[in-house]
């Protein structure tokens, strides 16, 4: 997809959006002024032939593939998201990705903001916020922000975007603003000492900030500098020109000598009177701030002067020094001195610039007596880190009783650095994963109690290549003497999906000092049975960071900021209304969200004082509004239009009782000043809510409010049951009900929406991950062009088994593979007998119009209103049809199926008589080893029903993979008897000839297609079967005479080939991806001609369904192929949630005209020159004889008649005439007309 400087398309004949949306297709004009999505050809497929059409799968959504950038690709469960727009025909389409969420957006002079917890967007590094250009769809990452950000607010009038979050940028904490003129500029109170989650600017000009801090401030230098010891026991040590005597030539004698003894193994030496160095490496990053050396003085010798470089980047590092003996505070660079005085135990250099690296070299250029040397060298650093890797950590003769450490559990390995700035861990993890599968534990040195910010550090994914393997943790821990152990950041699990390096703050509080007796401590776990789209997960750790917070006090979650005034007084702050208000809070409140409209403003958190719960609003006057008391349970989001307010969060009632249906969503009316429920609620905590719009009438868009968090369904209320869910629900205002619970045409919305931006330039924009299709249809849809719901709900089976259920397999065919299978399978329309009913047959739940279950197997009786009805619990809910037929009155319905009817055992194969609407005598029962039937076809113009699959014996009868019932007696009988093996499908080339296609042997020959005389009752490898590849899963006839075929099948080594017999075998002219799945092959007739193929008519296309794996583009259920291109044609959803992309079974219809057309091809020219001759010769024929007509009854008119031709008596019958008679008549005219 991308954006051009043309317009939506025109209408196709055969039209294939779902019809509101193309209606309403006007709706999306401004959208299409800026993103003109490139159409898609038209198929031209001709239905009008084939009657009453079905398309069945395992889906509960689909669409036609109509533009550029719609897939089937699921909604994200690794939590990246994507900046997201919406297609003509409603769909979900992206315009760029992110490795994480995106938690807000806003407009600001004409782009988009975008902020969030990513390393990356669209394909750029981007730590947290980036700009979107709408017109060109470029990506500018905002650096210099290192962390996450929560809530924007662009105020294009004062030229600035206000930016809240957990993050740290120039020299703030958690808020900064981003001016146009494209730099930071810190605020003038230097951030807060905890996250901003929201900001929203008031009525006069104020911008008022929420969150979870306690004062204004950043981050403070300690009160012990220099407190972490940098360990250098683990680093690599080198030296040049060293000593060789024996004690004095290893560098590792400078370190941890921290008693000042010199002597062998304590001291470290140069060779006498020669420069040199001593370098150190590790497999860490770190910024020091102080270097301590001591000195040797063994036999008078000493270092003078030496220098300390920095690597990797190769600089000298500047330092300054007390000079011992004047007390002053001098500056050194590349000649620094050390003293040689006995007495100077060492001496310590402060670093000028804080620069990281991860290694070192310290050059002596002057010495003192015969040479130089050291016997310690010591660094430290302001910054307290904790790593996995214990090398990495303080080392025991740190200056510390609690050092730092860490403790694992779990199969740990160390991985390398690549661009991260340490090694970290890694552990490899099966499915299912379990809490303590690994964990690490780290214990911080905490050198003093107050206020702090814990973060833990993540690696990138992209430097390893475990994206895909990357899943979720949990953070606890024990921080101080009082609380326990928590669940930290929040209660929230964290992804560690990032691309980049990122940390997220996981803490800000109270921590107590490190002793003897307690530890802080900080535990780090995989999140147990998450899910996970590869074979395992891997799970990382590397460190966590400390921070000390400085703070002015005063504060409890909310602030109010003049931007007129150049200072803030922190003595003022009760001056504010605002300021007031959070003041009543009690200790550890938050506040998540801040509205502010003409009237109001409203604030949503986790607080409470002796008037207030968790909600309240301040008027224009400043007078604080309760909000009829509150709610009791926190408040995560919230958004206001026309005057209701729409609140989500882990509430379920008013904070004074009495209300119903207030679970964790409510809306509260502002002129009435009540809450009202959205239906009935969730069943689980809403962290999101956001506007959306949707089309339902085909007349106009509408908004809708979208609830995204951690909910499993939408509770029942009035005639609504309760729905199952993923934590998506969309609340459509006006019809005052969940999308959900929608009859008729509405779209499929599955997936997370973070936020949206309805006001964005030109178009709608929303930020989460959603998979949407343009018509929510469960397992089956009508299609006549459009597409369209049939009068059935179709659920998973889950609902109907215990037996987990997923996609179709790859590389295995569902006749080896049906506990994969789900959906439906197949269908068929009866019209016969005069009835209109359809069948549905698979493996799925649904309701009867009498409200039982049904198991399955279904059938909709058009002429009865549409009744439901078909098999309850007549045979095991786990069963699975995968073909039916019907003949006369029985429906014959095959497939893994086992159990008992009216006291007869059945495998394999059943039957149902549709008149009376029951299941009478079954055919003998099917037996084998693992009995599957895969196919039945009646035979033309018969009543012999054929039955393929895999099974051994029919009744007592011995009938390998294929058997002949005979409907009438119900008797089986064996055809031929050469066949045996597994029949995956089945196609009558003609009246007398049966083609099969699976893993078979025809007497002693392997084969993959095998043809059955009827006449003849014999078998026979079919012509060229031998130069298939593997066994054949599908088969369709590729012309009307049915003599040219085409089939799919299965390779040896799993990859799926296409192939079509005329004459001969030969492959199709594309490739099959990996992972293809071809359930059915079916050839349709064109509106319009394509370009021309040697393998398909321009005619005619094939279609191909399944899940079809198509090169550049990825997975579609169904793909046309018209003999040089394979395109993607019908997209699906899944309905088991946790695959995403669903699948096609087959097209069904009423009538199998699938080579008929309703337009008229032209003749070939030769044909047209001998019609003309024949034509004009006609013609020529037809004026030959009309003159010759035209002349006899001229003749007649004047009175001729014959000539006597008898040559008997000639002479007697003649009158003489004499000549003058004879002659008198020429002088003569034409005689009159006769008169009487």
């Amino acid at each position: 997809m991308r954006a051009r400087a043309s317009r939506g398309r025109a209408a196709c004949s055969h039209g294939r959006i779902l019809s509101p949306w193309r209606l309403a297709i006007t709706s999306f004009a401004t959208l299409s002024r800026a993103l003109a999505f490139d159409p898609i050809p038209n198929p031209n497929f001709d239905l009008s032939k084939l009657g009453q059409v079905g398309i069945a799968g395992d889906f509960n959504g689909i669409s036609f593939y109509e533009f550029q950038g719609q897939t089937e690709e699921p909604s994200s469960s690794n939590g990246s998201q994507r900046l997201m727009s919406r297609l003509p025909n409603g769909v979900f389409v992206d315009l760029l990705s992110a490795d994480a969420s995106i938690t807000n957006m806003c407009v600001f002079q004409g782009k988009v903001m975008l902020g969030g917890n990513f390393t990356s967007v669209g394909g750029k590094q981007a730590v947290g916020m980036a700009s979107y250009n709408p017109e060109t769809f470029e990506v500018t990452p905002l650096s210099g922000l290192s962390g996450q950000v929560n809530s924007l607010f662009c105020d294009d009038d004062a030229g600035k975007v206000y930016v809240g979050g957990s993050f740290r940028a120039q020299d703030s904490f958690n808020a900064i603003t981003w001016l146009d003129s494209s730099k930071w500029a810190s605020l003038p109170f230097a951030g807060f000492n905890g996250p901003v989650t929201s900001i929203a600017k008031a009525s006069d000009g104020h911008i008022i900030f929420g969150g979870s801090f306690t004062g204004l401030g950043n981050a403070s230098t300690p009160s012990i500098p220099d407190a972490q010891t940098i360990n250098l026991n683990t680093a690599r040590l080198t030296s040049y020109q060293g000593a060789k005597t024996a004690g004095f030539s290893d560098p590792k004698n400078v370190i941890c000598n921290t008693d000042g003894t010199d002597g062998p193994d304590k001291t470290w030496l140069l060779e006498d009177n020669v420069p040199g160095n001593l370098a150190a490496s590790f497999d860490f990053g770190f910024q020091p701030s102080k270097l301590r050396l001591r000195n040797t003085h063994l036999d008078g010798r000493g270092t003078r002067t030496w220098r300390f470089t920095a690597q990797p980047n190769n600089g000298i590092m500047n330092f300054t020094y007390i000079q011992p003996g004047t007390g002053k505070n001098i500056s050194c660079t590349s000649e620094c001195p050390l003293s040689d005085d006995p007495s100077v135990d060492h001496q310590d250099f402060h670093f000028v610039n804080m620069v990281g690296m991860n290694a070192f070299r310290i050059d002596i250029s002057d010495w003192y007596g015969q040479g130089g040397g050291l016997k310690s060298v010591e660094l430290y650093q302001d910054d307290v880190f904790t790593f996995a890797m214990n090398d990495f950590n303080e080392p025991p003769c740190a200056n510390s009783s609690t050092p730092s450490k860490s403790e694992s559990t779990g199969p740990w390995d160390v991985t390398p650095s690549g661009q991260s700035n340490s090694q970290y861990l890694s552990a490899a993890l099966s499915k299912p994963i379990t809490a303590d599968a690994a964990t690490v534990t780290f214990f911080p040195d905490i050198r003093e109690s107050g206020d702090y910010v814990f973060k833990l550090y993540t690696p990138g994914c992209l430097q390893d290549g475990t994206c895909a393997r990357r899943g979720q943790v949990d953070v606890f821990g024990t921080l101080n003497t009082t609380s326990g152990r928590q669940h930290l950041n929040q209660g929230r699990s964290i992804y560690q999906t990032n691309e980049f390096d990122k940390y997220d703050q996981i803490f800000f509080g109270n921590v107590d000092v490190a002793t003897n007796s307690f530890r802080p401590s900080i535990t780090l776990a995989p999140v147990a049975g998450q899910s996970l789209t590869s074979d395992d997960m891997l799970m990382v750790a590397q460190k966590i960071g400390v921070e000390r917070m400085n703070t002015t006090g005063g504060l409890n979650g909310l602030f109010e900021y003049d931007p007129a005034k150049a200072k803030v007084d922190t003595s003022d702050f009760a001056s504010s209304a605002i300021n007031k208000l959070g003041s009543t809070f009690d200790s550890e409140s938050a506040v998540s969200s801040v509205i502010s409209t003409d009237k109001r403003i409203y604030i949503g958190g986790n607080f409470t004082s002796p008037t207030i719960s968790n909600i309240a609003a301040i008027d224009t006057d400043g007078q604080t509004r309760p909000l009829d008391g509150g709610l009791n349970g926190g408040i995560m989001d919230m958004y206001e239009s026309d005057g209701q307010l729409f609140v989500g969060g882990s509430f379920d009632n008013i904070q004074k009782g009495g209300a119903t249906g207030l679970s964790h969503v409510a809306v509260y009316d502002e002129e009435k000043n009540t809450w009202t429920p959205l239906g009935a609620g969730v069943d689980g905590t809403v962290m999101h809510v956001a506007p959306m719009t949707l089309n339902l009438t085909g007349n106009a868009t509408e908004e809708a409010i979208a609830l995204t968090g951690d909910f499993l369904q939408i509770l029942p209320f009035g005639d609504n049951e309760a729905l199952n869910t993923t934590g998506f629900a969309v609340w459509v205002k006006s019809r005052s009900n969940w999308l959900q619970n929608l009859d008729g045409p509405v779209p499929l919305l599955n997936g997370r929406l973070a936020t949206s931006l309805l006001n964005a330039p030109d178009h709608e924009l929303y930020a989460g991950s959603i998979s949407s299709q343009a018509l929510r249809a469960f397992g089956v849809a009508s299609t006549n062009g459009l597409l369209g719901n049939f009068p059935i709900k179709i659920s998973p089976p889950s609902m109907s088994s215990s037996k987990p259920t997923s996609k179709v397999s790859k590389r295995a065919s569902v006749t080896n593979n049906t506990d994969a299978v789900s959906g439906i399978v197949t269908g068929l329309f009866d019209t016969s007998n005069d009835r209109n009913l359809t069948v549905l047959a698979g493996h799925f739940a649904t309701k009867s119009t009498n409200g039982s279950m049904i198991y399955n197997l279904a059938f909709i009786d058009r002429k009865d209103s549409d009744s439901v009805t078909g098999l309850g619990t007549d045979l095991p809910s786990g069963s699975v049809f995968l073909t039916v037929a019907v003949q006369g009155d029985t429906v014959f319905a095959g497939g893994r199926v086992n159990g008992t009817i009216l006291d007869s055992d059945v495998n394999g194969l059943i039957s149902y008589d549709v008149k009376s609407g029951s299941l009478g005598t079954q055919p003998p029962v099917l037996a084998g080893n693992d009995v599957v039937v895969s196919a039945i076809g009646v035979r033309p113009s018969s009543s012999d029903l054929y039955v393929a699959g895999s099974f051994d014996t029919a009744g007592s009868l011995p009938c390998p993979a294929v058997c002949l019932l005979d409907t009438g007696s119900n008797q089986w009988t064996r055809p031929g008897f050469e066949l045996s093996g597994t029949v995956n499908t089945l196609l009558w080339q003609s009246s007398s000839t049966l083609l099969v296609g699976g893993q078979l042997k025809v007497g002693d020959a392997d084969a993959f297609v095998a043809s059955y005389d009827v006449s003849g009752n014999k078998w026979t490898v079919f012509n060229g079967a031998s130069d298939l590849p593997g066994p054949v899963d599908a088969l369709t006839p590729a012309t009307e005479k049915r003599d040219k075929l085409w089939a799919a099948g299965t390779r040896t080594d799993g990859s799926v080939y296409l192939m079509k017999y005329d004459g001969g075998w030969k492959p199709a002219s594309i490739t099959l991806e990996p992972d293809t799945v071809v359930t059915s092959l079916q050839m349709f007739s064109l509106t319009e001609d394509h370009d021309k193929s040697d393998l398909v008519d321009q005619r005619e296309a094939l279609l191909i369904t399944g899940s079809i794996q198509i090169p550049d583009f990825g997975a579609a259920s169904g793909a046309i192929y018209n003999g040089t291109t394979l395109q993607p044609y019908i997209l699906t959803s899944s309905m088991n949630t946790t695959v995403g992309a669903g699948s096609l079974s087959k097209f069904f219809v009423e009538k199998e005209n699938f080579f008929k057309s309703s337009t008229k091809h032209g003749l070939a020219v030769g044909f047209i020159v001998l019609i003309g001759l024949a034509i004009s010769l006609g013609l020529i024929l037809l004026i030959v004889v009309a003159g010759l007509a035209l002349d006899r009854y001229r003749k007649k008119r004047d009175g001729y008649v014959p000539a006597p031709t008898s040559m008997i008596d000639r002479g007697s019958g003649m009158q003489r005439i004499p000549p003058h008679e004879l002659l008198d008549s020429l002088g003569r005219g034409r005689p009159g007309a006769p008169t009487v």
